[in-house]
């Protein structure tokens, strides 16, 4: 799936660079392309093998980070694919449609807020629309932002934290289903934080974790129905959540020593987790969350 390890086997713990990012700050929700160094989404990397051809896939937060290389991933498999992002992520969204059409595939972008169940249940719509049909969901947008103090979390945080990472999930999953076959799935973007929460970042960690919980549960109930649900869950990639909030300057600084492989993982690192749970190879897998993480060991 990608070009890395042609000639043999390569050590998976130098075959990126640590990012060692100088301390920088973006308003949220960020713009990649201004980030230093930028993410690799598997531009020059990642290589298909047509194991999505035919599929119809959406993706929020598919403009960058995670999403971005889920979107350019599954468009190599053969997939047609509709990337939801916000209007300040226009530049982002941009270059990942160029890279989703190069290989030939339908690609649109829809600018949504999905913090509003309106605009999830419209989002639906209008892919639904775009790719006449719709089998795939990767609900992978998220909010991060670290508050040091539970005493300094205000209510609005707390509450937009929810509405975006656990909210957005139910308004979208529930509006699909009325569109997804038998053989379609869900893919649902949780965390290490689901396990091993940090002290700043309660309100996203928690999130996390019923992303987690919900998916599993959601698996069982769809299971008659032939649709399955599964997780994929992150352990440190370099991103724009990083860069708008989502951990401190010291955090920053030291953001490649968190993982067990002491670099941080690049979007492009996640693809293949995505790519595989979509596929026919992972028939049997429902109800799974597959932990991309550097060797950080979960329950």
């Amino acid at each position: 799936m990608s070009s890395h390890g042609q000639h043999g086997p390569e050590n998976p713990v130098t075959r990126y660079a640590r990012v060692e990012p100088p301390v920088q700050h973006q308003a949220e929700p960020g713009v990649q392309a201004r980030m230093s160094p930028v993410p690799d989404l598997g531009e020059e990397s990642y290589r298909g093998n047509g194991r999505l051809a035919g599929r119809k896939a959406l993706i929020t937060g598919g403009d960058s980070g995670i999403g971005g290389a889920v979107a350019i991933a599954f468009a190599r498999e053969g997939a047609d694919v509709v990337i939801v992002h916000l209007p300040a992520e226009q530049e982002d969204a941009a270059h990942v449609l160029n890279v989703v059409r190069a290989a030939g595939v339908t690609g649109h972008a829809l600018e949504a807020d999905i913090t509003d169940p309106a605009a999830c249940r419209q989002l639906v719509e209008d892919a639904v629309s775009a790719l006449d049909g719709l089998d795939i969901l990767v609900n992978n947008a998220g909010k991060q932002l670290a508050v040091e103090r539970l005493e300094d979390l205000d209510d609005e945080q707390f509450e937009l934290t929810f509405r975006t990472n656990v909210f957005a999930n139910f308004w979208i999953t529930k509006a699909a289903l009325a569109h997804l076959p038998a053989g379609g799935n869900i893919i649902n973007t949780a965390s290490l934080e689901a396990y091993t929460p940090a002290p700043d970042r309660l309100d996203y960690a928690a999130t996390k974790a019923a992303i987690n919980n919900f998916s599993k549960g959601l698996a069982q109930q769809l299971a008659p129905r032939g649709i399955r649900v599964n997780v994929v869950a992150p352990g440190p990639v370099w991103t724009a959540l990083q860069v708008t909030g989502g951990v401190s300057d010291e955090q920053m600084a030291a953001f490649d020593d968190e993982s067990v492989y002491n670099r941080a993982g690049q979007p492009a690192e996640l693809a293949a987790a995505y790519v595989f749970l979509a596929s026919p190879e992972a028939s049997y897998v429902s109800g799974e969350t597959l932990n991309v993480n550097g060797g950080m060991v979960t329950p």
